[in-house]
């Protein structure tokens, strides 16, 4: 059986500098995708003869003069494509990162984003019907003192049961 707790969280600050690395990752990622399929589609479109037919289509209505093509360039086109792709990666970015330091500013103020999230425990949670007794713990005694800051079973803690005046006497 499993049960939920709802448990309650807030997003206060988001690091811009991280920001600025992923969104520039993936802005790179997008613009590297964008430019090859509009590489492919370029290669169908112009396999399929459709700029010719276009160019003859609006040569028929008079709006281009004869022998004039205005899709003779493809080095034109893809290097359009390529720079739209990077000034489109750069802003976005740079945008990214901006709304990043305008959410720190807006949440010193309002306080963040509340989230709720729900937990799932597979294992039931026992009910205690009566509070048990305190313990107290001491780590117990490591030979020749510290070792280096790696723990061993020396190191860890022991449980005791608590000592009270009357042992003391």
């Amino acid at each position: 059986m499993t049960t939920v707790r709802r448990v309650r969280r807030i997003i206060r600050k988001i690091d811009p500098w991280t920001v600025l690395k992923v969104s520039a990752i993936l802005n790179v990622v997008l613009a590297i995708g964008i430019v090859l399929g509009l590489v492919m589609f370029w290669s169908v479109f112009t396999a399929a003869g459709i700029p010719e037919k276009i160019t003859e289509i609006l040569v028929q209505i008079t709006l281009l003069d004869p022998g004039e093509n205005p899709f003779a360039n493809t080095e034109r086109f893809l290097r359009a494509a390529v720079f739209g792709a990077v000034v489109w990666a750069v802003v976005a970015t740079g945008l990214a990162t901006v709304l990043a330091v305008m959410y720190n500013l807006v949440s010193d103020v309002v306080g963040g984003i509340e989230i709720v999230v729900l937990e799932e425990s597979l294992a039931p949670v026992a009910v205690a019907t009566s509070a048990p007794a305190p313990r107290m713990w001491t780590p117990a005694p490591t030979p020749g003192g510290t070792n280096g800051g790696s723990k061993t079973a020396a190191d860890v803690p022991t449980e005791e049961t608590p000592v009270t005046a009357g042992d003391l006497a």
